[in-house]
């Protein structure tokens, strides 16, 4: 397996960071080959420039963006894509939507041929997507609004893969604002065990 690691959370001390090195090990003890964009780490610009925004309708080359060419060069090569972020405002953090904007672009995640009246899928080499998330309310809470961050996950990026043949895994933690430590570590646990075993 070859796991491409989309990373986010502003600090090294939080959940979010074990949750990060739970999926790692995990994933390199089931044997997995693994790259990894730690977006905060590396100061990730996550707005879509103007002249992005102008040449959003030609796809990219290589060079085109040398800050995202190692990104664009993991999503060709991977066949797992496995995202570690927070759930806030019931989608994913700015950094990570940012990430979609400038990195699932023309030419890499999609492609809009003259005449075609959707955009067709370029990324047929990933067969599975991951989503590792917490939440600070309820799944109850998040089942009434309709979990926004799953559907982006599990609908649009799925289908700019293999579509419904993609494999979706999605492991949540809710009402992690009122959990203990034990339920904490349970998730943690979960998660390292799950990723073992993808592979």
């Amino acid at each position: 397996m070859k796991a491409f690691v989309v990373a986010f959370h502003p600090s090294r001390e939080s959940l979010h960071a074990a949750m990060l090195d739970r999926v790692l090990a995990g994933l390199r003890a089931g044997g997995a080959e693994v790259r990894l964009a730690d977006l905060a780490a590396e100061g990730f610009r996550a707005e879509l420039s103007l002249d992005e925004r102008r040449a959003y309708r030609t796809p990219l080359a290589p060079g085109d963006r040398p800050d995202i060419d190692a990104h664009v060069d993991a999503l060709r090569w991977c066949d797992t894509l496995v995202f570690v972020y927070p759930t806030w405002w019931s989608g994913q953090p700015a950094a990570l939507t940012g990430w979609l904007d400038r990195v699932f672009g023309n030419g890499v995640a999609w492609s809009f041929p003259p005449g075609a009246k959707r955009p067709q899928p370029l990324l047929g080499n990933v067969g599975r997507v991951v989503a590792v998330t917490t939440h600070g309310s309820s799944k109850l809470i998040n089942a009434i609004q309709g979990e926004p961050g799953k559907r982006v996950l599990s609908r649009a990026v799925r289908g700019m893969c293999r579509g419904v043949r993609t494999r979706f895994t999605w492991l949540a933690m809710y009402g992690v604002d009122h959990s203990t430590r034990e339920q904490r570590q349970a998730f943690l646990d979960r998660v390292e065990a799950k990723m073992r075993s993808l592979s």
